[in-house]
């Protein structure tokens, strides 16, 4: 059994492998020591684990795991993957984009796939059929927008999200804010896909992240959601670690 490690900004999940199935998947606002002696007493099969974070974490989760199994591995520009980095600047590309990258190529074996991840911000990725990742864009999310309109602007309100506004324009300041951001996010995206499409022939889309759902019934390319990909790569690539 593996245990995949994903530490955020702001949230912490792991999750328990066994022959590539998740057993479960368990979010957190940190993740301590005590999670994981816990987690081993219910899973004692549990010998490798793989390690991605944005930031520092305790020494003493590091410590436990080295004491507890067999093999660790944290995440970086040089940990070897399954699939070929060409991204020029891989000091500064973010864990959970490659993550997803390696995750859809291996759902989809042999084959071009788009990889959306909607949180924080929203991140284009592409992995081509021959095993490349070639790269993608990165551009703000759904909050970070409306953030955006209410912090640098003198008048404009906080709006949230709200997934049943279907109207093209707004009738008041609140409608019109929500018109912009969210069909603009949902147009954006389409219209991504669509450019994507004319280089890149039968191509896969999978979008993922905690806004993942946003998209559902909006976009007209159809698309794969799938919420647990980035653990699905950082899984793979701990297996990975262990054929090679």
């Amino acid at each position: 059994m593996n245990l995949v490690i994903d530490i955020g900004n702001t949230r912490t999940k792991f999750s328990v492998f066994n022959h590539g199935e998740e057993m479960i998947s368990v979010p957190v606002e940190e993740l301590l020591p005590s999670h994981i002696e816990i987690l081993l007493k219910e899973y004692p099969s549990i010998e490798k684990a793989i390690i991605s974070s944005v930031k520092d974490y305790s020494p003493a989760l590091k410590e436990l795991l080295q004491k507890k199994l067999k093999k660790i591995i944290e995440m970086d520009e040089h940990t070897p993957l399954p699939i070929e980095n060409c991204y020029k600047s891989k000091e500064t590309l973010g864990k959970d984009r490659l993550a997803g990258v390696v995750g859809a190529f291996h759902l989809y074996p042999e084959n071009n796939v788009l990889v959306i991840d909607a949180g924080t911000a929203i991140t284009y990725d592409l992995v081509d059929e021959n095993k490349q990742y070639l790269g993608g864009t990165i551009s703000p999310g759904l909050e970070m927008r409306f953030k955006a309109l209410n912090q640098f602007t003198g008048r404009l309100p906080l709006v949230e999200r709200n997934e049943n506004f279907n109207k093209l324009f707004g009738q008041t300041t609140g409608e019109a804010i929500l018109g912009g951001v969210q069909n603009g996010l949902v147009f954006e995206t389409d219209k991504v896909i669509d450019r994507f499409k004319e280089f890149y022939k039968n191509l896969y889309v999978i979008i993922t992240g905690g806004n993942a759902n946003f998209f559902d019934k909006k976009l007209k390319n159809s698309f794969f959601v799938h919420f647990n990909l980035i653990a699905i790569g950082l899984n793979r690539i701990l297996e990975y670690n262990g054929e090679i």
